[in-house]
């Protein structure tokens, strides 16, 4: 089993975490190394159905945060707009100085709203 955390566009921030089988860890971040995945990406790649088997299965397996041993991906769900910090899905690219340095002005714009 591995675990995943859920990042929403909820005012309660809660990013709780979830989870989830190997098979259905596979489904979520296909990519080599990936950790990161927006759920409409997921959702466009395997379709409603399958993806909602995925998202009802994981759901039913919370795990509490003081229990975790190890985050293996966040999922991002109704925050599209962020896959531009992720170009390559995964979490080493909030390392990536080129990248940050181009968010740079995404973020200014986004305070200004």
């Amino acid at each position: 089993m591995k675990n995943v955390q859920i990042v929403d566009g909820a005012d309660n921030c809660a990013y709780s975490i979830f989870s989830v089988r190997e098979s259905e860890f596979k489904l979520l971040f296909p990519g080599d190394g990936q950790d990161i995945e927006f759920m409409e990406d997921f959702v466009a790649r395997v379709g409603e159905e399958r993806a909602d088997l995925v998202a009802v299965a994981m759901w039913k397996r919370p795990v509490r945060k003081d229990e975790v041993n190890g985050i293996h991906g966040t999922l991002f769900l109704a925050l599209s707009w962020k896959e531009y910090y992720y170009p390559n899905k995964r979490e080493s690219d909030l390392f990536d100085a080129m990248i940050q340095a181009r968010a740079r002005p995404v973020r200014r714009r986004m305070k200004e709203k």
